[in-house]
């Protein structure tokens, strides 16, 4: 069997990377795709990566008797995550978000005041957006090709809609004339939520919206700098054409087509833009190919329209995100949720903060006691011996617990939970 590589660049920077595989029998051409890299964005992704894991303790201790657990059962609760770091150390980071204390000869942990209060304002905020939530979930079953979606494979997706884990309880039941749930097989794996009720208030995209609002054409918004001249000049081409809502029906549409691309890249515009974070994962994206008609590389099409999506696959996980919902690093339009988890965020840094500056006090002491002034390379501290912002920003990451192959199989099992 041979194998032939070639790499193909362009003037913007994007490049592809080409591999001929030669069998007997069959010859498969694959490829590999990159996009030019925007440091913002790539942060803008990588932002809630250290809280992902406090997030999961947080609901694991809201399930226990009064919202207290055992270190030993967090411990397990680890490995059930693929960390293989100590709990008592991980808790201890994080001062602000979680009390640890003994009790008949056994630690324990429970929330602090400050979380339980942004755990509170979360459930109310929860509570505020259900009518919107139950507008995400009619949109999604109106884009799909038979208006239902299978409950499991929605549930990978649930966070980035920002639906509770008990929305088949907690929404699905109060618009019983908008939703219902069937299971024409009884197994579990079947359950459905069906459409009952089509709206056609929600039948507008956020394309279509912003057009009616500016009045002109519904038309994508290009986001790239104007360096970037053939990949907007292949956008103009492409946004010349007619834009197809992607609450049309797509029968009479050919696969592979312009205008099967066209309703392709706005019904991934519209899923984005419904989500928390504008963001999503294209794997999961991909387990709904059947329901919304998606192309099996969806990947390739994505990667073709730079000035609409941002592709990247940090930590071995391809993401999509929507270029125009971001400001730089920042989102443009924040949802309510969004802004609490943010709080959730900042908190948890706070406690990172205060727990680098002890563990950095702790270390000068010990060093002065061995009679060594000098600072480690690297490390700085202040007049008041508080470490810098560099090594705060540093001390919470997970490389001070996991190996480089550990860190990469934690990402690919916690991470890729876009939005928890």
């Amino acid at each position: 069997m041979g194998t032939g590589w070639y790499l193909k660049s362009f003037k913007d920077g994007s490049f592809s990377i080409y591999a001929k595989l030669y069998n007997l029998h069959i010859g498969r051409r694959f490829s590999l795709w990159s996009m030019k890299k925007d440091p913002e964005l790539e942060s803008a992704l990588s932002r809630n990566r250290r809280w992902i894991v406090n997030n999961q303790i947080k609901n694991i201790i809201l399930r226990c008797p009064n919202q207290v657990a055992s270190v030993k059962f967090l411990q397990k609760k680890f490995k059930t995550l693929d960390l293989q770091g100590n709990a008592m150390n991980w808790l201890k980071k994080y001062p602000c978000c979680f009390e640890v204390f003994l009790e008949n000869n056994e630690y324990y942990c429970q929330m602090t005041k400050r979380m339980m209060f942004l755990v509170d304002e979360e459930e109310s905020v929860k509570d505020m957006q259900e009518p919107v939530f139950a507008e995400r979930l009619a949109k999604l079953l109106m884009m799909s090709r038979d208006q239902r979606l299978n409950v499991m494979k929605l549930n990978e997706l649930k966070r980035n809609f920002g639906f509770p884990d008990d929305y088949l309880l907690r929404i699905v039941p109060k618009y019983d004339q908008v939703f219902r749930v069937v299971n024409h097989t009884g197994r579990r794996s079947s359950m459905e939520i069906e459409l009952t009720s089509w709206n056609p208030d929600l039948a507008v995209s956020s394309v279509e919206r912003v057009a009616g609002k500016e009045g002109h054409e519904p038309r994508f918004s290009c986001s790239l700098p104007a360096s970037w001249v053939k990949s907007r000049e292949r956008f103009q081409e492409f946004n010349s054409t007619p834009y197809i809502s992607p609450y049309l029906d797509p029968k009479g549409l050919v696969e592979g087509s312009m205008e099967m691309d066209k309703r392709t890249v706005g019904l991934v515009h519209e899923l984005l833009s419904l989500t928390l974070w504008k963001k999503a994962s294209i794997v999961k994206l991909g387990h709904f190919r059947r329901e919304f008609c998606l192309p099996e590389k969806l990947n390739i099409l994505l990667l073709k329209h730079p000035a609409i999506f941002y592709v990247s696959n940090r930590y071995q996980i391809y993401t999509v995100l929507l270029r125009e919902a971001y400001d730089g690093s920042e989102l443009v339009d924040k949802d309510p949720l969004v802004v609490v988890k943010e709080k959730f965020g900042e908190l948890m840094q706070e406690g990172l903060h205060e727990y680098n500056r002890r563990h950095h006090l702790l270390n000068l002491e010990k060093k002065r006691k061995r009679g060594i002034v000098a600072v480690e390379p690297g490390k700085r501290g202040n007049q008041n011996g508080e470490v810098s912002e560099q090594d705060d920003q540093g001390g919470g990451d997970l490389g001070g617990i996991f190996d480089p192959e550990e860190r990469k199989r934690f990402y690919r099992v916690i991470f890729d939970d876009s939005a928890p």
